[in-house]
């Protein structure tokens, strides 16, 4: 295992949620990106951020280890989730929220609730 890819694996296991995404959940620097963080911030997900723009290696690293060619990629205990438009369909299914209940990750049911609403 590389260097780079050892790097990703620690980062994926020390927390329940890792979101690798251009820029930071608190200033985004892409549209999907502010999209996904957009949906974890507001759903009161704690959750790390990983800019791949700070780093070249993991920007590439990222998609060779996750075998998905785009960023942002969303990681729950360990497993790869998806990007963008899969974490926004299984947000508005509510497939979302039975991931994270089933793994034990909290967040607001209310906000996740809103959110379907509003794009009802």
């Amino acid at each position: 295992m590389t260097d780079t890819n050892t790097e990703i694996k620690q980062t994926i296991d020390a927390s329940n949620v890792v979101l690798f995404m251009k820029g930071t959940k608190e200033m985004p620097q892409c549209g999907f990106s502010s999209r996904v963080a957009g949906v974890l911030n507001y759903m009161g997900v704690e959750y790390a951020d990983v800019n791949v723009l700070a780093n070249e290696a993991i920007r590439q690293g990222i998609k060779d280890f996750s075998d998905w060619p785009t960023i942002p990629q969303l990681y729950v205990k360990g497993e790869f989730v998806g990007g963008c438009d899969i974490i926004t369909e299984m947000t508005l299914s509510g497939e979302l929220d039975t991931l994270f209940e089933e793994n034990g990750v909290s967040f607001d049911k209310d906000a996740a609730d809103k959110i379907r609403e509003a794009n009802g």
